[in-house]
């Protein structure tokens, strides 16, 4: 009976540790599981605007590098960013292109009639 005991302990500390392992490697690599994400854009695709200066607002999760029609924008350590640009009338595509430690790319592609 005390072997059986041991075994189920050594059996269990085993596990224990495996799982443990499993849950801390996942943790670890989550931003290279999920990759980089654009999210929560203050405009709307498709939409016409009546003023040429728009202040773009939004977030680019687990980004490093991030550009606003191919142009170098800061954001902070949470992927936050706010940016002013001016708009030509007419049709204007606006692209933002985030990219993460990884070189994982999100783009995303938005287009305002002023």
């Amino acid at each position: 009976m005390n072997q059986d005991a041991k075994k189920i302990i050594k059996i269990s500390l085993v596990s224990f540790l495996f799982l443990f392992i499993v849950i801390f490697a996942f943790f670890r690599s989550k931003d290279l599981i999920f990759g980089v994400k654009i999210k929560n854009v203050n405009i709307v695709d498709g939409t016409k605007v009546t003023n040429n200066i728009i202040n773009i607002i939004g977030k680019a999760e687990n980004a490093t590098l991030l550009k606003l029609n191919d142009r170098e924008i800061s954001i902070d350590e949470e992927g936050n960013f706010d940016e002013t640009i001016v708009l030509l009338p007419g049709y204007n595509i606006i692209n933002i292109k985030a990219q993460d430690k990884f070189e994982n790319v999100d783009e995303k592609n938005y287009k305002l009639i002023y």
